[in-house]
């Protein structure tokens, strides 16, 4: 059909007509792997309009479309823009403001291996192979499965129908109201067939199952799937209703040994939520579905949680990494029910509202009421904190709400489901809570999702709601944290009885403009100071112009820190000697600094150096002050930051590169050694972690006592497949020790694991083990195997990975993306994954040269949608160039004095 001639404005619907209620019929055909389907739409006009328009995907097929206006129904021929992805109908009589009418559109599809829209994933049990299908429609998928008003703010309730085939289950947001079987003849007349879409060929015995109606909702959170699942079940009794909400877990049956504990999570964190919020879970059940074809980690569909195998499988041979991630990404998911499904983002400019809010309760506030034990809120720093800087210390990094409008809308959307939505987010809205105290913070929380329950909001609804319970004006306070780019450093300077504090935008390549210097942020100092051995912090003390004057007795003689506690969202970098200072009271015993400020320390230290705030060398004392650090955050801290040196070097002479190794040897090796490779069954978590994070660290530098233990424990694999010497926190770090020191053998046994993994995590460490090898004809085979089709889509990324922390592979990597670009290109379209394809595969280099290399590559193509990642990726090249070229003489040089190069 030919385009509207409004299509300029093609994004946005027009809101003249609001969808009400969806009455939504869905066949799913798993053997045929297609699906079909009609939909009714209740309709609101609320302008006087000839047009009704809508979404549909370039994949569905539509039949007419049915109108119904005062008793009466025409069918009318729709206009399909396919490449913008939107049907109007054209109507000889107007649709007044204030009635009601409804639309009727039949339509088709294919169920394919998008990850997008109603897609295909695969079991295999018992020696036999099948296919089942699930939907996943965040942000922009659900118009793939039914053509619908895709847009968040467009609210409707929904009535689902699945027809399918006898003996399989059927999902749905809500529960099943009833299942009977139905005919050809029910199957047709369901369908709408006369309105142009045939019945499909579809023998054999069918079901037709019917849901309940959900409440208000948008459309990226409906979701349905149909399959042979299994399924465990538990329940959970609200104190706010006194209603009892079931609570399952379904897999497909090879998977439901593992499933145990993401229904025990989801038990769990329940009541921490209604508690907290003071509003009760809404939907009368909560399901999760482990899927085996996943294109993120997890999606809060309402009712129906979906997500990874290697996220939501859990038993004892996954470690204690695996059952964090378990708990952390289904509390994440729980925390949506709230935070997105019942107040909803009104539009993907304020997609942090849903994700920050979810990382944050879901991955530190409820797992700290949990398992206190784990100290969630402490490794946010490493998790979360770290990573949010880090990408937001790039030029091409973005503000937390994003613009998103014009023409290139649509590919940008994709993109901003990134480190600036979730942990900068979930990161600024730490430091608001610890400036106010988390139960003020809290109160204000629940005030905006109890003003907001089933509607769409905006930034300012939030802090209405905190400034409400706070009584200060939250929106003045936070305001340039969310709507500007990047975040302060801070550079402190003493002048007699005190310190001269001056904030200005840090750049990772340490070069801001004056226009990208121009922002000044409201930053609370945290300012922790030491007087006879005790701490104590003014929380008070705020920074909001360019420079300020802090009274500070004998401040060029005493300890004192910024950002105590390391709840700010900045960097502080001091003078080489009072950093030193700070670093002999960090390793003092019964230390003054907490282990907060510790890993805020070794943070800042080593990340200022590469910007060129500081020099590298101040970080690695800092370092060498901090070995024998027994806390596992301030070591993974260390062993991240002295990994991308490491990394940042990987072309320097090899006596560099040696030395560096040497250093990471003396800071991580003899830790290795005390707490040696024996996981003991009763193990605190703090030693389970201290232990895998020494050993990692200390085999990526070569320590030898440490390879020689990795050499000994993967023997028995290697002999006759037996990895019981293996713990499973160290699987990882043993099998990919094991590929890059070995040869074929080694390969060939990670291989085995690949093809036959004990869990979900093992196929994980697998896959990035085989990237390690140094092996060039490996890597190759590495890489063909890749592109084998034996690969699932889901799992290119952690190939991708390794390949690219490879300094043997980086350049294979990148000649095979340019090589096989448009094939990438085309297998991932519209996945999230293609940007962090196209981030990986370049991010790691450190030349000038090979950026411009990068840029001359994808000048000819259209990159609209991997923009935001390509930029990155660029200034990750150009920041590492320009830290060598500052550093490169400083590191050697303090290397040589300290004994780390090896001498002839």
């Amino acid at each position: 059909m030919s385009t509207p001639e409004n299509s300029s404005e093609w994004f946005r619907l027009p809101t003249d007509v609001r969808p009400r209620h969806y009455d939504l019929t869905i066949l799913s055909d798993l053997e045929a792997l297609t699906f079909q389907g009609a939909v009714a739409t209740e309709l609101e006009i609320f302008n006087t309009t000839r047009q009704i328009q809508f979404n549909a995907g370039k994949g569905l097929t539509l039949g007419s479309v049915r109108v119904s206006l005062d008793g009466k129904q025409t069918s009318v021929a729709p206009y399909i823009d396919a490449e913008h992805e939107r049907v109007t109908v054209q109507l000889d009589e107007p649709l007044q403001q204030g009635s009601h009418a409804s639309i009727l559109v039949p339509f088709r599809g294919v169920i394919d291996d998008s990850m997008m829209g109603y897609y295909k994933s695969t079991w295999e049990h018992e020696g036999k192979k099948g296919h089942y299908a699930l939907t996943q429609f965040e942000p922009t998928s659900a118009r793939r499965a039914f053509p619908c008003f895709d847009e968040p703010e467009l609210k409707a309730k929904v009535t689902l129908h699945m027809l399918h085939r006898d003996g399989s289950t059927a999902l749905g947001n809500m529960p099943a109201d009833q299942t009977s079987s139905i005919d050809a003849n029910g199957i047709a007349a369901a369908l709408h067939t006369d309105l142009g879409v045939p019945a499909p060929d579809a023998p054999g015995a069918w079901l037709r199952t019917d849901f309940g109606t959900t409440p208000k909702m948008s459309t990226y959170i409906i979701a349905w799937a149909n399959g042979h699942f299994c399924h465990l079940e538990s329940e959970y009794h609200s104190s706010l209703t006194n209603k009892t909400i079931p609570l399952r877990v379904y897999t497909t049956p090879e998977y439901i040994h593992q499933a145990h504990y993401a229904l025990q999570v989801k038990n769990l964190v329940l009541p921490v939520y209604e508690k907290l919020f003071d509003v009760a879970y809404p939907l009368p059940k909560l399901d999760t579905l482990v899927a085996s074809d996943f294109d993120a980690g997890a999606m809060e569909n309402w009712g129906l949680i979906t997500g990874r195998t290697s996220v939501y499988l859990y038993d004892d041979k996954t470690g204690l990494q695996g059952k964090k991630v378990t708990a952390s990404v289904q509390s994440h998911e729980v925390a949506h029910m709230w935070f997105g499904n019942i107040a909803t983002l009104a539009w993907w400019d304020n997609l942090w509202l849903n994700e920050a809010f979810a990382t944050l309760m879901g991955e530190v506030i409820s797992l700290d009421h949990v398992y206190p034990e784990w100290n969630s809120a402490s490794e946010f720093i490493v998790s979360h904190l770290g990573r949010a800087l880090e990408l937001d210390g790039k030029r091409s990094s973005h503000p937390i709400e994003i613009p998103l409008q014009g023409e290139n809308v649509e590919d940008a959307v994709n993109q901003v489901f990134d480190a600036i939505s979730y942990s900068k987010g979930a990161s600024v809205l730490r430091m608001l809570s610890r400036l106010l105290g988390e139960d003020v913070f809290l109160k204000g929380v629940s005030i905006y999702l109890k003003k907001h329950l089933y509607a769409n909001t905006v930034t300012k609804d939030l802090w209405d709601g905190i400034s409400e319970a706070s009584g200060k004006d939250i929106n003045a306070l936070m305001s340039n944290w969310i709507l500007k780019q990047g975040f302060p450093v801070l550079t402190v300077s003493v002048e007699g009885d005190a310190i001269r504090v001056r904030q200005n935008r840090f750049l990772d390549t340490g070069d801001p403009t004056p226009g990208e210097d121009a922002t000044l942020w409201q930053v609370p100092l945290a300012l922790k100071t030491v007087q006879n051995g005790k701490p104590q912090t003014d929380f008070a003390l705020m920074l909001d112009e360019r420079e300020k004057v802090v009274p500070l007795p004998r401040a060029a003689d005493a300890v004192w820190k910024l950002n105590a506690e390391t709840i700010g969202v900045y960097r502080v970098a001091y003078a080489p000697e009072h950093l030193q200072r700070l670093g002999k009271a960090a390793a003092a015993q019964n230390s003054p600094l907490s282990l907060e400020d510790r890993v805020g320390l070794v943070s800042d230290a080593f990340t200022l150096a590469q910007a060129g705030y500081a020099r590298t060398s101040g970080g690695l004392a800092l370092m060498q002050e901090l070995r024998g650090d027994k806390s596992s955050l301030v070591n993974q801290a260390a062993a991240l930051n002295l990994q991308q040196l490491g990394s940042a070097w990987w072309e320097q002479p090899e006596g560099v590169r040696d030395a560096i190794n040497a250093f990471r040897i003396d800071v991580f090796g003899p830790l290795a050694r005390e707490l040696t490779f024996d996981f003991g069954k009763d193990d605190a978590p703090e030693l389970r972690e201290l232990r895998s994070t020494v050993i990692g660290a200390a085999g990526a530098a070569g320590d030898p006592w440490t390879l020689a233990q990795v050499k000994e424990r993967f023997a028995p694999l290697l002999d006759h497949d037996d990895d019981s010497r293996i713990d499973p926190d160290i699987l990882r770090t043993v099998l990919s020790l094991a590929v890059r020191h070995g040869g074929a053998n080694e390969y060939d046994v990670v291989m085995r694991v690949y093809n036959k993994p004990p869990t979900p995590r093992h196929k994980l460490a697998a896959m990035v083990a085989f990237g390690y090898t140094q092996d060039r004809a490996l890597l190759q085979r590495t890489i063909d195997f890749v592109f084998s089709g034996k690969v699932k889509s889901q799992d290119f990324m952690y190939f991708f990975m390794s390949l690219a922390a490879n300094p043997s592979s980086r350049r294979m990597l990148w000649e095979t993306v340019k090589a096989r670009f448009d094939e990438l290109a085309a297998r991932f379209e519209g996945n999230f994954s293609l940007s962090n394809l196209i981030k990986s595969s370049i991010s790691s280099f450190s030349q000038e040269q090979d950026a411009k290399e990068v840029e001359a590559f994808f000048a000819a193509r259209n990159t609209a949608k991997f923009s935001m990642s390509l930029a990155q990726g660029l200034d990750s090249i150009r920041a590492q160039a320009r830290w060598l070229e500052r550093d490169a003489q400083n590191v050697a040089a303090w290397l040589k004095a300290h004994g780390y190069e090896r001498t002839e």
